[in-house]
């Protein structure tokens, strides 16, 4: 009889402690995603941060301490010259320009591929529409990198592409893909073409099929329904995609660095040759916090146009 007391006390007490703290309700539901975000993500920032402002040196770390105990006690020790040699080389600029212009290509070949597939498998019926939704989950069931790889089976000078087209007589001579743009946004579209796909379906599963029906019945053409209430109802879900696509690509290595030629310059290849061939850690870390710095402004950006739309919605 007096063995559960302590717990509910306990208990309690924990519950009293976490309102107290300002954690109660929806508060206590968001609390282990928040901690894991400060855990997982806010904690790697700062360490990345500091060695951004820090200077390179042949020791290890190959970077300078930021707190250093000297004759006068503990000084903070920082520099910005390793953001102003991001201007001043650029190799960088260039970096970055490619990568948003890498990016956004394949963000648009990946909405323009994506919308009408998941247009098709929204508005099909039960089971075809799971065996759908299946068999675009179903490469996540494979390795990224495998996946990656069997494109160059396929993109190479022999490869299957080329034979087939050969085979057929469309082609004389193989087509020079690989090591091209045209192999890394082919790898992109690929890769993330399920991440457009699923937030459209979720977000045109649900619209309304009564506001179809009432638009042919007032007359309109099939194209002027899909402009005046489909496209505009579906905003959420493509700028939903949009986002879970550009903002990996932005960063992506694999697919440049195995597909991509001696020019594909992206960011993510010029962060790897800083970190490891150049081993100038601040630098890279520059590199970094500025790529973070760039992606927030169309996160915010597409999110504001999220937030109005669903405000007219």
């Amino acid at each position: 009889m007096s063995g559960p007391a302590p717990k509910s006390g306990l208990r309690k007490g924990t519950e009293r402690f976490l309102r107290a703290i300002g954690f109660s309700g929806r508060g206590l539901v968001i609390a282990v995603p928040t901690l894991w975000l400060l855990v997982f993500f806010l904690i790697p920032f700062l360490v990345v941060l500091k060695i951004s402002v820090a200077e390179p040196m042949i020791a290890r770390p190959p970077y300078s301490p930021l707190f250093v105990h000297g004759p006068d006690g503990w000084s903070l020790k920082y520099t910005f010259d390793n953001y102003a040699y991001l201007w001043q080389d650029s190799l960088y600029i260039k970096a970055y320009w490619s990568s948003v212009k890498i990016a956004f290509v394949s963000t648009v070949l990946t909405l323009m591929i994506g919308y009408p597939m998941a247009y098709y498998i929204a508005r099909s019926e039960e089971p075809k529409r799971s065996l759908l939704l299946l068999l675009v989950v179903l490469p996540f069931w494979t390795s990224f990198l495998l996946r990656v790889y069997a494109w160059i089976g396929i993109l190479k000078n022999k490869g299957l592409l080329n034979a087939v087209l050969m085979k057929i007589g469309i082609i004389d001579q193989p087509l020079v893909i690989m090591q091209t743009d045209i192999a890394v946004y082919i790898g992109i579209v690929y890769t993330y073409l399920p991440f457009m796909i699923l937030p459209l379906y979720a977000n045109l599963v649900k619209l309304d099929g009564s506001l179809l029906e009432a638009s042919a019945d007032l007359g309109a053409r099939p194209l002027t329904t899909f402009l005046k209430i489909t496209l505009p109802l579906s905003l959420p879900g493509i700028l939903a995609g949009s986002m879970l696509v550009f903002i990996p690509a932005i960063g992506e290595f694999v697919i440049p660095a195995l597909l991509g030629g001696p020019d594909t310059l992206m960011i993510g290849k010029v962060l790897w040759s800083e970190f490891f061939n150049n081993r100038d850690w601040p630098v890279a870390s520059a590199v970094a916090i500025a790529m973070l710095v760039l992606l927030v402004i169309p996160v915010m950006l597409l999110r504001l146009a999220n937030t109005k739309q669903e405000d007219l919605i």
